[in-house]
């Protein structure tokens, strides 16, 4: 077993466990029966994940705290597991009009919460500030960025890239944010979202943070990027319909562009 600290320990006993390495987090997952345990090297964005996870109890289906703790290098949040599926179960993709029905619930969901006391904020400001920051220290994976963002028919490295979204910076309308409104990280059952999970930049923010996001993964996994498996059915103006919205697609290019820095 891992090296945790024995308040942890005593919470999950000798119990089976397995190791999830579904989506992209860098994080080490451990799926109990009926609980998770996250660990996490120590950052704002790990200890954010405790702070607003505790504050949307009653507010959002998110997972309950079970228990807390942080050494000098390391965050343990131990939760209860979400009930449902991820999003981007094959039951779900096989009906694009219920998914993004769904999807777009989820979102208004979020936006309906109060946020006058929300414990964090991850507007334009923060968030190009932390940008600024994986550029200096050669954080950012250009291989894994979408295509053309980098190269002859975009930007010429990341520091290009980060100076264009410094000097682009769009009007924000700032909501809750879940900051990763990617499929794997929404769980839906019957019907509707189920779950919240990978709270680490859940705050305020633009709304068309999560919108970008999410409709990105929409066309990661409806066109096969993940499993090679491709589903029909999928139009671009789908979800924003369903949002009743009009598609801004210079926020939704910038809010990707933003996050091939992170």
């Amino acid at each position: 077993m891992f090296d945790i600290p024995d308040n942890i320990k005593n919470l999950i006993y000798e119990e089976m466990y397995s190791i999830d390495d579904v989506g992209m987090s860098d994080s080490t997952v451990i799926v109990f029966n009926d609980k998770i345990l996250k660990i996490q090297t120590i950052s704002e964005e790990a200890q954010n994940e405790f702070r607003v996870m505790e504050w949307l109890q009653g507010k959002l289906p998110v997972p309950k705290v079970l228990g807390y703790e942080r050494d000098d290098n390391k965050t343990y949040l131990l939760m209860t597991k979400v009930p449902g599926e991820m999003a981007c179960a094959d039951k779900y993709l096989k009906d694009p009009e219920q998914l993004t029905t769904i999807l777009a619930e989820g979102l208004q969901m979020l936006w309906n919460v109060d946020i006058n006391s929300c414990p964090y904020t991850w507007n334009l400001e923060k968030k190009l500030k932390m940008a600024k920051y994986t550029v200096e220290n050669n954080l950012v994976d250009i291989e894994d960025a979408e295509p053309d963002t980098f190269g002859e028919n975009g930007f010429k490295n990341p520091n290009h890239l980060l100076e264009w979204l410094i000097g682009n910076k769009p009007q924000e309308e700032l909501v809750l944010s879940h900051g990763d409104f990617c499929l794997p990280n929404i769980f839906l059952a019957n019907g509707k979202v189920s779950g919240y999970i990978d709270l680490e930049r859940t705050g305020i923010a633009d709304k068309w943070q999560d919108i970008a996001l999410c409709y990105r993964s929409l066309l990661h996994n409806f066109g096969g990027k993940y499993t090679g498996k491709q589903y029909q059915g999928f139009y671009t103006d789908m979800l924003f319909e369903k949002l009743g919205l009009e598609p801004n697609w210079d926020k939704i290019r910038y809010y990707i562009l933003l996050d091939e820095l992170f």
